[in-house]
């Protein structure tokens, strides 16, 4: 397999098991009490979403970060912060914006978190699917 195609995994596996297990069984009743999402969650939607966002991502830490001249851990940590912020914005705060729900501060508070694990995974993972390529770059 490619460093991208793992690079993509990387995204991929981690974000569907922490989903998974963060949003259908830890916090399964917070998000009842939400009232946000649908009784009938379609679960291959949620894959492709993935699978598009973990494409997205390989393509920006290969072409901005790989070629960039510092440390595979200063590179983690800015892909991690960065990946965090955008998938924030768009899970978190535009969800929270235009959804319906119980409470607004209460979905803010738990997405968050989940924004916070997930890139604490992700962000190392990427970086080692491309690790060897990157530190022939410095």
């Amino acid at each position: 397999m490619t460093r991208f195609g793992l690079a993509v995994l990387a995204y991929l596996v981690p974000t569907f098991a922490l989903g998974f297990v963060w949003h259908l069984v830890l916090f399964e009743h917070a998000y009842k009490a939400l009232a946000i999402y649908r009784a009938d969650i379609i679960i291959p939607f949620g894959i492709l979403a993935m699978l598009i966002q973990g494409t997205i991502f390989a393509w920006i830490f290969e072409k901005a970060l790989v070629p960039w001249p510092a440390p595979v851990w200063l590179r983690t940590v800015v892909y991690g912060v960065g990946g965090a912020l955008l998938s924030w914005s768009f899970t978190t705060i535009a969800v929270a914006a235009k959804n319906v729900m119980t409470s607004v501060p209460d979905y803010v508070a738990i997405e968050t978190g989940f924004t916070l694990v997930q890139w604490i995974m992700v962000a190392p993972l990427t970086a080692m699917a491309f690790v060897k390529r990157a530190r022939h770059a410095t």
